[in-house]
């Protein structure tokens, strides 16, 4: 059955975002990208937690919104994806108003931010990050029709 494969691991000490949504945002921005899950794991977490595997696997000594690790780059050429990717709510939550949006839509955004990047997308330049934006608002849009 569809997204068996995708895990939503609640892992801040107060803040929640439902694991419903997280799972069905993987689940369509996969769907939308030609992927299937082997086995996601999507961690709803903290500022501490982000800057630790920031610094221990990235050697970036700052916190960022989210991070993705992908655990088998060759399981890509079969569209299958094997990952992580660790949101910091804290940084949704603190970010939202600048946007203008909610720590919810926040925090979905990072969510679909790190699944494009579990399946092949960078944004190291701005062609890319642009890129990246649009299918985020894209898939943000998806979610919120329930398509």
């Amino acid at each position: 059955p569809e997204g068996e494969a995708v895990e939503v691991v609640p892992a801040h000490p107060s803040r929640r975002l439902d694991p419903a949504l997280v799972a069905a945002t993987v689940q369509r921005v996969l769907d939308g990208e030609g992927f299937a899950a082997r086995a996601v794991s999507i961690v709803l977490t903290d500022h501490a937690t982000v800057l630790d595997l920031n610094r221990a696997w990235l050697d970036h000594d700052y916190t960022t919104d989210v991070l993705s690790f992908n655990l088998d780059e060759d399981a890509l050429a079969e569209h299958l994806v094997e990952g992580e990717v660790y949101v910091d709510l804290d940084t949704a939550a603190e970010r939202a108003p600048e946007f203008g949006t909610t720590f919810e839509a926040e925090a979905v955004r990072y969510v679909v931010h790190g699944v494009l990047h579990l399946v092949g997308y960078n944004d190291a330049t701005s062609t890319q990050r642009a890129a990246m934006r649009v299918l985020e608002d894209r898939y943000l849009q998806d979610v919120a029709r329930g398509t």
